[in-house]
């Protein structure tokens, strides 16, 4: 009798079927804004990525590099945005910013890849957002990362020490309210300026992702991502599904 009550609630449509995928209605917005200055050549290989990630988990995608993407009635459609190494100007207008921070702070997911957080340098909202604001980056180069929280989405299949070729991002005006997840082992950097800054500010660990809740919404950033040919290594992808699922508050 039970079944056949709830199978008629779900007839009528006063309840929802189980059988219902749980991403069949999740919508991400990759956006991949550059203003004047580097354009990184690693753009199409990030947005392949999270387009594959986003099909083998039935959400549907929509990829943008128009600021005029960002208005509220637009990004009403969307459950994450990304923005997937952007840089320098990412909004054209102070309404298309407004509209993004009514995002957030209505409960939208964010997430940052690589230069992600050298976007809207001037932005102060933008940077405590992210997590952080970029200062500069060690020469490309093998160094190691380690894990800083081995129980996150975005990092529990990784070894506890990972060898990668990468640049080494170095971000300044740190949220403190983040949680690291990821962290480069500054000892097998070489950089000659890192006595500079980073110096002693994080000891041996210099955090490369985190995580955290900002003004209502869920936001995850890796500084991870330079080469193109990342984006096709399993663990790296792993890496960005993690925190996609993360924000989506799906992990």
């Amino acid at each position: 009798m039970k079944k056949l009550l709830v199978a008629l609630l779900i007839a009528l449509g006063i309840l929802q079927s189980s059988a219902v995928e749980p991403g069949e209605r999740i919508r991400i917005l990759i956006y991949t804004k550059n203003g004047e200055g580097y354009v990184h050549e690693n753009i199409a290989a990030s947005v392949a990525a999270l387009e594959k990630i986003c099909a083998e988990e039935g959400f549907l995608t929509e990829v943008s590099d128009q600021p005029s993407v960002f208005t509220s009635e637009n990004l009403e459609i969307y459950d994450a945005i990304v923005f997937s190494n952007s840089n320098n100007e990412g909004f054209d207008t102070e309404e298309q910013k407004k509209a993004f921070q009514e995002y957030i702070r209505s409960g939208g997911g964010f997430m940052a890849i690589h230069s992600a957080n050298a976007t809207e340098r001037e932005w102060p909202w933008y940077w405590a957002m992210v997590g952080g604001k970029f200062i500069r980056h060690a020469p490309h180069q093998e160094f190691d990362v380690v894990l800083t929280d081995a129980d996150h989405p975005s990092t529990s299949h990784l070894p506890a020490r990972w060898t990668i070729k990468d640049e080494c991002y170095y971000s300044f005006q740190l949220n403190p309210d983040i949680h690291v997840v990821l962290s480069a082992d500054m000892t097998t950097v070489e950089d000659e300026g890192k006595d500079e800054y980073p110096g002693e500010t994080f000891g041996q660990l210099f955090p490369l992702a985190w995580c955290h809740e900002f003004e209502g919404g869920r936001q995850f950033y890796t500084a991870l991502g330079h080469d193109p040919w990342f984006y096709e290594d399993p663990l790296f992808v792993e890496h960005l599904r993690g925190g996609l699922m993360w924000i989506l508050d799906k992990e």
